[in-house]
């Protein structure tokens, strides 16, 4: 998931460095059928979750020197301590019927020094990929999800000309012993937002920009072809923040350059943006920004018609609340998923290739200097619960129904209309909205 911490004004100085892709012009829409079909069953319904994260017992890296210099954000202790609960928390993903667990791999675990690597951080992430496959999900492995270790930093981060060998080097190895769980692969989290964090946080400057995007290009590009030479028919990608109104400034030049490395299209999905409801997003209070369920199909067409031929998939969704109280909308977590879902089956329908949808997050977790933003389907408060307990929320029922009947039901409507104008996929969000039945 993105930083909550972030000014939305880092963006936008982002979109004007990096060039803007283009998109094929949209056909009109299918009308909207009264029996809605359920979703295929080889369909690929999953959870997702960070290394960082989650998995508390933080090794040096980037990001707890981030946390350590920075009053203002909450202080990680242990997160919600996946790293001795992964058994539990993995079983309570197999019980929703899901059949994809994305994790992480942290760099900074698995090689706390140059050149020297702890067999005890591999044999964790090997503890925790077999109880995953164990339980009969696949595991959906990131290699970077923002986070470097502490000696990377030293040399200057992705400043630093020698930081694409140190990854690769890292990397490779991660892929040649994990190959044979069959992942699913992500090379970066979220890529753009990786070097706005950056910036944030003073690891890099503006004008760093083209050059360490270039970096993250051709380390993606690279440990690509070493997954497919140890993977023959691997699955790889990079997922995308997708920005209402924006995606091509802000992921374009990215994508431009891995795009003959890409088996699927990642998509990371979380609110919309309509004439009536213009806001400049405060990612310090996450739980107040609008949701658009309906957002997320004309994020999927927008890359449909982006990458013809390549399979869309979902690599977050989710919806965020403070504290885990009622968000001033009304909008519940069930109802939310619920609504999404709902969208999702009618982006099939139409003819979109969407093969699979995580669910951000199975349990809430540190969300990039704050606990106070919730995501889970379990949520766990780690500033007063010293248990850490993982408590349902409404939509582990609504999530569990789901993945037994293959989506909502045939007669389902969204508890919220779309809107009649929407601009996360302008204009055609406008010129030809989707819309209920009659």
């Amino acid at each position: 998931m993105r930083s909550p911490r972030r000014s939305f004004l880092p963006v936008l100085a982002l979109a004007a460095v990096l060039l803007a892709g283009s998109a094929a012009p949209v056909a009109a829409r299918p009308p909207a059928s009264a029996v809605l079909a359920p979703l295929p069953h080889d369909f690929l319904w999953g959870v997702a979750a960070s290394g960082f994260q989650s998995e508390g017992h933080a090794p040096e890296s980037n990001w707890t020197r981030y946390v350590a210099a920075d009053p203002k954000l909450d202080r990680y202790g242990d997160s919600i301590d996946f790293f001795t609960r992964y058994r539990s928390d993995i079983a309570l993903a197999a019980g929703l019927g899901v059949r994809v667990y994305r994790l992480g791999i942290e760099w900074a675990r698995v090689q706390p020094r140059p050149g020297e690597w702890d067999e005890a951080g591999l044999g964790f992430y090997d503890e925790v990929i077999r109880a995953i496959t164990d339980a009969g999900m696949r595991p959906m492995i990131t290699l970077d999800h923002w986070v470097y270790p502490g000696w990377a930093a030293d040399r200057g981060g992705w400043r630093d000309p020698g930081m694409v060998d140190n990854w690769l080097t890292s990397a490779r190895r991660v892929v040649d012993r994990y190959a044979a769980a069959d992942p699913l692969w992500v090379t970066f989290n979220e890529p753009a937002f990786y070097l706005v964090n950056e910036i944030r946080h003073g690891a890099l400057t503006p004008a760093d920009l083209p050059t360490v995007r270039d970096r993250i290009v051709a380390a993606h590009n690279a440990i690509y072809d070493h997954i497919h030479a140890a993977q023959p028919g691997a699955m790889v990608t990079s997922n995308m923040a997708y920005i209402p109104a924006a995606d091509d400034a802000v992921n374009g030049s990215i994508l431009d350059g891995i795009t003959g490395r890409l088996d699927y299209v990642g998509i990371d999905y979380y609110y919309g943006l309509s004439p009536d409801a213009l806001f400049v997003p405060d990612f310090d209070r996450l739980w107040n920004i609008p949701l658009q369920p309906e957002g997320i199909y004309y994020a999927l067409d927008h890359y449909a018609r982006r990458f013809p031929g390549l399979p869309l998939y979902v690599v977050e969704n989710g919806m965020p609340t403070e504290n885990g109280l009622p968000r001033a909308d009304g909008y519940g977590r069930a109802d939310a998923l619920r609504d999404t879902v709902y969208w999702l089956q009618r982006a099939v329908a139409d003819g979109l290739p969407l093969l699979g949808y995580n669910y951000w997050s199975l349990t809430d977790n540190y969300e990039w200097g704050s606990y106070t933003p919730r995501f889970g389907l379990y949520t766990v408060d780690v500033r007063t619960d010293p248990t850490l307990t993982r408590r349902p929320t409404e939509a582990v029922a609504a999530y569990t129904d789901i993945t037994a009947r293959g989506g909502v039901a045939a007669d389902y409507l969204p508890t919220r209309p779309p809107v009649a104008c929407s601009l996360v996929d302008a204009p055609a969000g406008c010129t030809d909205p989707v819309r209920l039945p009659r």
